[in-house]
Order: C-alpha cells, then sequence, then structure tokens
C-alpha cells in the first residue's frame, strides 16, 4: 500500500460493487437557474467550495477483496467539469432526455468518481447536471455537500469571498471532526468502562441479546418475503429515461397529513401507491397484491454537519397497497408499516449487512443482491433540501432534482425532494420497463389531490406563509 492510499470503508465498498453494466451505481442531480452562469465563476467556486472534500480528488483502486481511495497524481477539474449545449429551441423534454444519456452512462473509474456538466443555454438560464457514484456518499450527505457550495443570496462573487467561504466552510465541516477526534481518543477507556458496566448489571447482556435477535429476525423476514410480480422488473436494457413532476405546496401536503393525523412522508407515499394503481389499472394488470418498494433510512443526525462522507442508511422494505381502492383506507395501510418500520431493527440490519458483505467476496455480494432485489419492485427516497431558495454563482436555483440509482434486477426508482416551499417526484426508470414515464409522473401530483381532496383540514390550524425572505415560521 503507497502512502497516499487509505482503505475504503465496508459499507461504502459494497455500494462500489453493485456496479453492474446495467445499473450504474451513481447518484445523479441537476439544478435548474433561471439566468446563464460564467463557467469560470463556477470552476472557481468548486475549487473553493466543492474539492475541499478530498473524496473527489481521489479515485477508486480495487483490488477484488478489498477497494482504497487514492489520490489521483494527474486530477484536473476540467476532467469533471463540462460544458455542453442544447439545439436551439430545446425544452424539458431534451433536457431529461440528455439526462438519461448521461445516468446511462458510467462514471470513468480511472478518475474521481463525478462529473458535472453545465448545459446552456437552458431556457433563460441554465442546467448543471450531477452525477456522483453512491460509494463516495448516501443522498443526504450529498445534498449537504452540493448545498456548500450554493449561497443564500445571489450577490455572493466566487472571487471576492471563496476565501472566506471556504474557511467558514472548513471551519463548520471541521470543528465536528475535532470533537470525534477526542471521543476517539477516550473509546478503550469507554468500552472498559461499559464491559464492567455489563457484569455488574447482567441484564445489559439481555438488552444486547435481544437487539441481535431482534437484527437477526428482521434478516430472516426480509428473506422470507414472498418475490414482487415481475411488472416493473423486465430484463434490464441499461438504457435510463427520467422525468419530474410539477411541484406541490409543502404547506398544503403538511396541513393534509396534519388532518389525517399522520406524517409528511406517509401522504407522500401513499400517493405514490395511488399512483402506481392508476398505472397499474390503466394499463390492464392485475393487482392481487401489494408490492414492496425499499426505502434508504437514515441513520446520521440531520441537524449535525457533514464531518467526512460515507453511507451510513440502512435500507427498508416497505409494502406498499397498490391493491386498496380508497384512498384514506389506503393512507392508513401505509402509515401502520411505517410506524412498525420505524421501531425495527430493520435499518440496522441492512446496513450491518452491507458491511458484511463489503468485506466479503464480490460474488457473494452479487448473490445476496441478486436474491433481495427479487423482493421489491422499485427504490424511493425522500430527501430533504433546503427551505429557501438558494444561489449558484449568482443565479437562482429554480428548480432541483435528484434521481437514486438502482441496483440488481430493479429498474424504478422514485425520487421525492422538497425545496423552497415545495416538493416534488422525480422518475428514473429502465427504458425496458413497460411504462411512460411521462404518464407515471403524472399520476403523484394527481394522487395526492385526491387525498387532499377526501379530508377536510382541521380550520384551527394555521400556516404562517413566506415573507420576502423567503423563510417559513416552521416545519412539521
Amino acid at each position: 500500500m503507497t502512502g497516499n492510499r487509505e482503505p475504503m470503508a465496508s459499507v461504502d465498498a459494497a455500494w462500489l460493487r453493485m456496479e453492474s453494466d446495467n445499473n450504474p451505481m451513481m447518484i445523479a442531480g441537476v439544478l435548474i437557474l433561471d439566468r446563464p452562469i460564467d463557467i469560470e465563476r463556477l470552476r472557481d467556486v468548486l475549487k473553493a467550495r466543492f474539492l475541499c472534500f478530498k473524496r473527489f480528488r481521489q479515485r477508486v483502486i480495487d483490488e477484488g477483496d478489498r477497494a482504497w481511495w487514492e489520490v489521483d497524481p494527474t486530477f484536473h477539474i476540467d476532467h469533471h467539469l463540462h460544458r455542453i449545449g442544447l439545439p436551439g429551441g430545446a425544452g424539458e423534454a431534451e433536457l431529461q432526455e440528455l439526462i438519461g444519456d448521461l445516468i446511462s452512462t458510467p462514471l470513468n473509474f480511472r478518475r474521481p468518481l463525478w462529473q458535472m456538466h453545465l448545459v446552456e443555454p437552458f431556457g433563460e438560464g441554465a442546467a448543471l447536471v450531477v452525477r456522483i457514484h453512491h460509494c463516495i456518499a448516501d443522498g443526504l450527505a450529498l445534498v449537504q455537500v452540493l448545498l456548500s457550495f450554493t449561497d443564500e443570496t445571489d450577490d455572493q462573487d466566487g472571487e471576492d469571498h471563496s476565501l472566506l467561504a471556504v474557511t467558514e466552510l472548513a471551519e463548520r465541516v471541521f470543528r465536528p471532526a475535532r470533537g470525534l477526534i477526542r471521543r476517539g481518543l477516550s473509546l478503550g477507556q469507554g468500552l472498559l468502562g461499559e464491559g464492567v458496566g455489563l457484569i455488574r448489571h447482567p441484564s445489559h447482556l439481555l438488552d444486547l441479546a435481544r437487539q441481535g435477535v431482534a437484527t437477526g429476525m428482521e434478516l430472516a423476514h426480509l428473506g422470507l418475503l414472498p418475490a414482487d410480480p415481475e411488472t416493473f422488473k423486465p430484463v434490464l436494457s441499461g438504457r435510463k429515461q427520467v422525468a419530474w413532476s410539477a411541484p406541490l405546496d409543502l404547506e398544503r401536503v403538511k396541513a393534509t397529513a396534519h388532518a389525517l393525523a399522520g406524517t409528511v412522508n406517509d401522504v407522500l407515499l401513499a400517493s405514490v401507491a395511488g399512483a402506481l394503481r392508476e398505472f397499474l389499472l390503466a394499463h390492464e394488470v392485475q393487482i392481487s397484491s401489494d408490492i414492496h418498494v425499499a426505502l434508504p433510512f437514515n441513520l446520521r443526525s440531520r441537524e449535525q454537519p457533514i464531518s467526512e462522507l460515507g453511507n451510513q442508511f440502512g435500507l427498508v422494505v416497505v409494502p406498499l397497497p397498490v391493491g386498496v381502492d380508497d384512498p384514506k383506507a389506503r393512507f392508513g395501510a401505509v402509515q401502520k408499516a411505517m410506524r412498525e418500520l420505524k421501531s425495527s431493527a430493520q435499518p440496522r440490519a441492512t446496513f450491518g449487512l452491507l458491511a458484511v458483505l463489503g468485506y466479503g467476496p464480490a460474488v457473494l455480494e452479487k448473490t445476496t443482491l441478486e436474491f433481495l432485489s427479487k423482493k421489491t419492485s422499485l427504490v424511493v427516497t425522500n430527501v430533504p433540501g433546503p427551505s429557501t431558495a438558494r444561489f449558484l454563482a449568482g443565479a437562482r436555483i429554480r428548480q432541483p432534482m435528484v434521481w437514486v440509482p438502482q441496483s440488481g434486477a430493479v429498474g424504478l426508482g422514485l425520487s421525492i425532494l422538497s425545496y423552497d416551499g415545495t416538493v416534488q417526484f422525480g422518475i428514473v426508470a429502465d427504458k425496458s420497463v413497460p411504462s411512460d414515464i411521462q404518464e407515471v409522473i403524472r399520476h403523484f401530483p394527481a394522487q395526492f389531490e385526491v387525498l387532499a381532496q377526501n379530508i377536510k383540514p382541521s380550520s384551527k390550524r394555521t400556516h404562517r406563509r413566506r415573507g420576502k425572505s423567503g423563510k417559513k415560521a416552521s416545519e412539521d
């Protein structure tokens, strides 16, 4: 091992090895901007605020059973930042087609695993397409990283303020790391104390045993789930297509959740279930049972600044009641499933499983992945974005969207992203999936309307509207 290498965490190695010809393991996103931006200014911003994370200057060395991070000796930002144009008069459909082409194309493993394409012009502004490999970090961490190179106003110039910005960012990012080092130095003593405590209090051993049993039971439960129907899982082609919906008003979604005594997640997942049901009925597909979705479950604090990248989440398998006709009953079924999962050991069980697989041979991970992917029809992720508008290199981000990768035989992914008082759905699908994704995406906001119009929000419920600053009074 050379001096500039460091071992990759086993969980990150597991996501690295999920890469396949049909499912590149990358998180993709687009930032649609309200005005053109200067690429030199964008380059300066990225150098100051993005490349301070060393992972974006490191390439992956995969040696079979082990993987390493190594500084790219020939790193240059121009290998990763590109300018691209669309035909004159190109609109949303052409941008979606371009994004589909990009996320069908694997990243270059000889270099750090990320790329950005500045698309200009797009409408009256521009668009920035971002692709980052999942082994670098999970979606929540990457959203915070992307926010780190955006501004709260449009008058912050990267040239004048880059040094101040990177100093403030480094302080915000690495302050928690210093505390982590101090806690690490005392970890040995803490474990010794914990061991003594277990001897003095044997009941603690029983608690640990119960946790182990719960984890084992969750993994066994996943293994015993029947395979989902093949409706959304044909033989994959490796070619992707993307779409996004019109945004929903987040305050209205919260009001609906409050009136139903549920959460925003419950409302959005119930809308997903209704949308997939409508699509299946429209295509005369027989609905005989629920389908299952893989839902990432965050294991890190959202309030804690990201001191280092990596993947810190588990996966939960959630039944979607597509066979339930009544919208309220469908919501109730989703709510019950989510309540049960929140108190279960399944997220940590799957996180632990990925860690074990990351240490093992690639063939074991591939076999396990293929087995588990038969249990689900799609991947759904809900990523919280900023509650107020953000600016990139002087341009306002009018609309962001992200797409999650799929793995194994799964060819359909759904993303839910909140931003500046709105929430919207994005979809990515292998082109062999028998569906018109533009048709599918229209069902999501329509099914929210069905749910919202079937309840009467409490007249006592009030929401403070956003002022000129765009800030809201509270979050549910």
